[in-house]
Formats: structure tokens, sequence, C-alpha cells
């Protein structure tokens, strides 16, 4: 009985009215983070036809001509596999191109079609997508406690999947 009392008594003060009440202001803040990027996702889709995702590596080959697979997956910070199967699916499309002119042939360059570049002149901003926008513009500061209040929660996870940090909300399956 006396561990039983022991256990409750940790739980009432973890459960201490100023930290429930911050704990509950993470998890809205965390609903509202999900929320707000799954609603951006959907409206891209709606208004351009393509993920959000898509549209980010559409609008990076728009200011970077001749970007390699390798490049711009870096770019995204997704999988250099992930960026391939987007690619095949802009391709399919004919809203992007591959080319091999250069001087080394195992080289690919990736451009955009007529197509694609009219499909960006219609499409919604923000580029990289409305989360990433906000991340880049935070001071480098916020940026870096976020990080490790991250960090830590990601650790405290009982089930995580490490590769989900290289694939983008809207290509997850």
């Amino acid at each position: 009985m006396a561990v039983m009392d022991k256990a409750q008594q940790v739980a009432q003060e973890q459960d201490s009215e100023p930290r429930h009440v911050l704990f509950q202001a993470v998890l809205k803040n965390l609903r509202i983070i999900f929320r707000s990027v799954q609603t951006y996702s959907r409206w891209v889709e709606k208004e351009s036809g393509v993920s959000a995702a898509q549209l980010w590596m559409l609008w990076e080959l728009y200011n970077e001509p001749g970007l390699t697979v390798s490049r711009l997956a870096n770019v995204l910070s997704i999988h250099q596999s992930t960026s391939s199967n987007m690619l095949d699916k802009l391709q399919q499309r004919g809203l992007i191109y591959r080319d091999r002119n250069g001087s080394d042939q195992r080289v690919v360059r990736l451009f955009l079609t007529d197509v694609g570049t009219a499909l960006l002149e219609k499409a919604p901003r923000p580029a990289q997508g409305a989360l990433a926008d906000v991340l880049r513009r935070l001071p480098d500061n916020a940026l870096a406690d976020l990080d490790s209040g991250l960090v830590q929660l990601v650790a405290a996870l009982k089930v995580k999947d490490k590769e989900a940090g290289m694939i983008p909300f809207t290509e997850a399956e």
C-alpha cells in the first residue's frame, strides 16, 4: 500500500495546477500546428493539384533550374529516394523533365516544363510550406529552444519512426 501511495503522490505532484495548465497549453499548440499543416496541405492541393511538398519542389526547381536530385532532396530535407518518387509523379504529370546533357551523363539535372511553370504562376505561397516558412522566420534563440524541447519530446516517445523526419507530411503514407 505504501508503494501505491507514493506513486499516487508523485502523479499528483506532476499534475500540479501550474504544470497541468502548461501541459494543456503545449498539447493544444501541438494540435494547432498539426491541424494547420493538414489544412494548409489540403488547400494547396485543392488550389494547385499537387501536394504542398510537390509544390515546394517545383518552386525550388523554378528558383534554381538544373538542380540534381540529391541537391533538391537536401534543400527539402528529405531522403533522396523520397525526392525521386515525388519527381516521378511530377514527371508523369508533365510538370518537370530530367536532362543528362552535361559532360557527365551520370548527372541528372531537373527542370520545369512550360506546364510546370504555368502551374506555379497560379500556385499558392509560401513556396516551402507554411510550417517551414514560419520556422525559417523564427529568431535563432526561439528556433534553438524549440529544437531542444522537440529533441526531448522525440527521445521520450516509446514508439517513433526515425525515418519520418525525412518524409514531408503530405507524402507520408
